[in-house]
């Protein structure tokens, strides 16, 4: 390096030099530099534990404001899924309740249909509690299934029950006749809807720990709908038809 007056210069007098390690490659997410950590679940560990115990160790370890974490691949996966579980289930009931709304002509009797889901739902989460299975989007399809077989058995009552009231009988007669002349077919189609979830549920083989979620919420929700299918039915159809008639007068 020449100075300014044609002498040389030598390159320490501005700068050094030195040997050390350094990464072959940075890897980069965006435009900022980034490090991949890799974990694998312990036998017995639900994936949702795993990504609670991490966030809860970011936040003991505290970490600076300079550096973000954000989880990738199967973990990223389950948090998104989280996030639109709710979204997906209020689309469902929504096209439930307009699509019996113009079955029926009414805004009445789709409420009274869609009141056997929240058992459906409770009965299934218990069932996967019970048997340690976690809440992930294959049980969460089992779950959009049960919305369709379990408000069927509604659907079987009330359409029977409308049709008699139409022909003079009183709401109560009607409703009652609807839950004696529907009861078999409702169990028969329960049961058929039941025994095939029950390979799902109890399979072993490649593939088996997926599918098991998905038997389990199916069971657990059509057996525990059942047993108040028959009850709730009836008293909300009552009340509905109380409330619309009194709105009427």
């Amino acid at each position: 390096m020449k100075g300014s007056g044609g002498t040389q210069a030598p390159l320490s007098a501005i700068a050094h030099y030195e040997s050390t390690t350094a990464p072959l490659s940075v890897n980069h997410q965006g435009q900022t530099p980034s490090a991949t950590i890799s974990f694998n679940l312990p036998a017995g560990t639900a994936l949702s534990d795993a990504v609670a115990a991490i966030e809860k160790t970011k936040q003991e370890i505290g970490f600076p404001s300079s550096i973000r974490g954000s989880f990738a691949g199967t973990a990223q996966a389950f948090q998104e899924s989280l996030t639109n579980e709710p979204i997906l289930i209020a689309a469902a009931l929504a096209a439930v309740y307009l699509v019996l709304g113009v079955l029926y002509e009414s805004l009445i009797h789709p409420l009274t249909i869609l009141s056997t889901l929240p058992s459906a739902g409770v009965g299934a989460l218990v069932a996967l509690l019970l048997t340690h299975n976690e809440l992930d989007v294959i049980s969460l399809i089992g779950i959009i299934l049960l919305i369709g077989i379990v408000k069927k058995n509604a659907i079987m009552m009330i359409d029977f029950a409308i049709g008699a009231e139409r022909a003079g009988k009183s709401p109560r007669d009607a409703i009652f006749e609807a839950c004696l002349l529907r009861f078999r077919p409702i169990i028969m189609t329960t049961m058929a809807a039941m025994l095939g979830a029950v390979p799902l549920a109890l399979g072993t083989g490649v593939g088996s720990e997926l599918r098991r979620p998905l038997g389990v919420a199916i069971i657990g929700g059509l057996i525990f709908s059942q047993l108040l299918t028959l009850y709730t039915t009836p008293v909300v159809y009552l009340y509905l038809d109380r409330a619309r008639q009194g709105g009427q007068r």
